[in-house]
Parts: C-alpha cells; sequence; structure tokens
C-alpha cells in the first residue's frame, strides 16, 4: 500500500494538476494507495503521521509536491521507517534533481513504484529535520521574501522556479546587511566578518538547481558549509551567475568547510531556512544524522557522483 501525500497548492497549483495526472495512472496500473491531500506544507506531518499509524507496512509515503512539502514529512518518515517516493510537483525541485527523479509525472512515478531503496542522511537543525540544506542570513531572507512575493506563483506558471529566486536575490540585495559570524565545524571554530550567508547543505543545489554546494552528497555521513563573506554588493550579484555551476567554491571570498555537524553564530539576528521553509531566526547548530531516510529512485540513478572535494576546514581559492 502506498501513501501518497498531495499538497495542490505545490508549484502554484502545478500539485493539482500533477496529482490528476498521477491518479489516472495509479488506476490504470490497479495500484493499491491511499491519497492525502494537504492544503499547506506546515500541516502535511501532522496528516501524515496520523495517515502512517493507520497501518503497520507501507510501501512507502509518495510525495506529490515541492521541497517544502518533503521537509514537512521527513519526520514521520523517519519515525516510522517509511521511504520516501518523490512525484516533483513544486517550484524548485531540488531533492528530486538530487537523486536523479525525473520531472516528468508518469517517469517519476515509475521511480516511486518500481525504483531503488537509497540511503539519504538527514540534517537536524531546530528540533526538526532538513534534507536539502539549513540556510542562514542572505539566501534565507531571499527564500522569505520569495515565499512572500506575488512573483512567484507567476513564475511558477511559467514553470520558472529558478527565475524566482533570482528575482528574490535582486529585490533583497537592495536591503540586506551583512555582519560578522562564528561557524564552528567539528569543533573548530571559524571566525569570518561580513558574512553575507552560511549555509549547512546536504544535497548539492536548492533554489531551483543553484549548486551552493556542488561537492555535497546525500548519502556520505557529512554536512557541507557554504560561508560567504567579506564582499561588496556588486561582488555578491556577481557570484550568484557562477551558482549556476558550482564554479563559486574557487572564489577568494567563498570559504567551503565539510564534518559531521555545524554551528552558525551571526552577529545580528538572521532568518534561517530547512528546504526552504523557515526554521527561525537566530543561532543553529546543524547535525548529519547518517542514512536516516530512504529514497525510491530510479534503478539506473541514484545520488549523482559528487565533484572533487577539498579537506575539511578548508578555504576555496586557497585563501
Amino acid at each position: 500500500m502506498y501513501l501518497f501525500v498531495i499538497n495542490p497548492c505545490s508549484g502554484g497549483g502545478a500539485g493539482r494538476k500533477v496529482w490528476q495526472r498521477i491518479e489516472r495512472m495509479l488506476k490504470e496500473r490497479g495500484a493499491e494507495y491511499e491519497a492525502l491531500l494537504t492544503e499547506s506544507a506546515s500541516s502535511a506531518g501532522r496528516d501524515v503521521m496520523q495517515a502512517l499509524s493507520r497501518r503497520e507496512r507501507w510501501s512507502a509515503c509518495v510525495v506529490v509536491g515541492g521541497d517544502g512539502t518533503i521537509h514537512s514529512v521527513l519526520e514521520a518518515l523517519r519515525t516510522r521507517g517509511v521511504p520516501l517516493g518523490i512525484v516533483p510537483a513544486g517550484s524548485g525541485n531540488d531533492t528530486a534533481r538530487a537523486f536523479g527523479i525525473p520531472l516528468e509525472p508518469e517517469a517519476a512515478l515509475d521511480a516511486a513504484l518500481t525504483g531503488i531503496r537509497v540511503p539519504a542522511d538527514l540534517l537536524a537543525a531546530n528540533g526538526g529535520y532538513t534534507l536539502t540544506a539549513v540556510a542562514s542570513g542572505f539566501d534565507a531572507q531571499v527564500a522569505e521574501n520569495v515565499n512572500a512575493s506575488r512573483y512567484k506563483r507567476l513564475c511558477n506558471t511559467l514553470h520558472a522556479g529558478q527565475l524566482a529566486y533570482l528575482i528574490g536575490i535582486l529585490h533583497t540585495l537592495i536591503t540586506f546587511k551583512p555582519c560578522g559570524a562564528s561557524v564552528l565545524c567539528d569543533g573548530q571554530e571559524h571566525r569570518f566578518e561580513g558574512v553575507w550567508l552560511a549555509s549547512v547543505c546536504n544535497l548539492p543545489s536548492y533554489g531551483g538547481g543553484l549548486l551552493i554546494a556542488p561537492q555535497a552528497r546525500p548519502d556520505d555521513g557529512r554536512l557541507d558549509v557554504c560561508v560567504v563573506h567579506g564582499c561588496s554588493r556588486m561582488q555578491l550579484l556577481r557570484l550568484f551567475p557562477t551558482v549556476l555551476k558550482g564554479s563559486h567554491v574557487s572564489l577568494p571570498f567563498v570559504t567551503m568547510l565539510r564534518g559531521t555537524s555545524a554551528a552558525v553564530h551571526f552577529d545580528r539576528e538572521q532568518p534561517a531556512i530547512g528546504d526552504g521553509e523557515s526554521i527561525g531566526r537566530g543561532a543553529l547548530a546543524v547535525r548529519c544524522e547518517p542514512g536516516a531516510l530512504a529514497v525510491l529512485a530510479p534503478p539506473a540513478r541514484g545520488p549523482a557522483d559528487p565533484a572533487p572535494q577539498e579537506g575539511t576546514g578548508s578555504r576555496a581559492g586557497g585563501a
């Protein structure tokens, strides 16, 4: 029995349309399933925990939605030991991308029903779990601005979720003020001034394919930290096109760290997000929980091979 969790509002309404297609396919295949529609990512976790408790064994929980909806069900899936299937219907779909899950609904459904289980680490932070990244500072403010914007819905309608994020960057660049921050990675403290962002990553990308930590793998038992610091607004603006290919890691004002735990403390309170969803403000303490989740991926795919890695605590660009 499969539990399908559908957020019809994901992707500016794409979730509803995708589910209509998926439901027809399930009926044609005679698959055994239950459907759970949730009106928001924030309510999905509670609804899924209740649904999973009604049956001892589930083949999988398949999310028809975006990264935010996936985020909300992680604790329930970890607690019940149920694997995650994904039919992407969000604006970013970075989780699907990291596990080689197709964006086309029928192919994604095949992966959920016949794919292989691959282990995935989770990031534990602020009393919850995150799969893509826990980000604080500028990019968290960008996410908050995008989620509250009108242009996100328009971009989703045009199937251009990444464009919404890029618009949000320009929007936030005008008002954001960087400050000093301390980053503790596996017990070693690193002090930075003029910090724009500090992202603790489990997957290579977020924000609709922006390769913040191109070397990150979801199954290596480690987290990757990207800190952008000591640069001007114009330098930061020029940085973002390089993030599309992950080449920003060689810039002198980008520092990459690796470890099993990380703590971030800004001198001035900053917003934080997990999987694009707000997880509060203030200091962050993040730890990696190896293999805490199973994800259903296409048989020939799975987590992408990592880019060449720097050692733990290394400074990109040798600076």
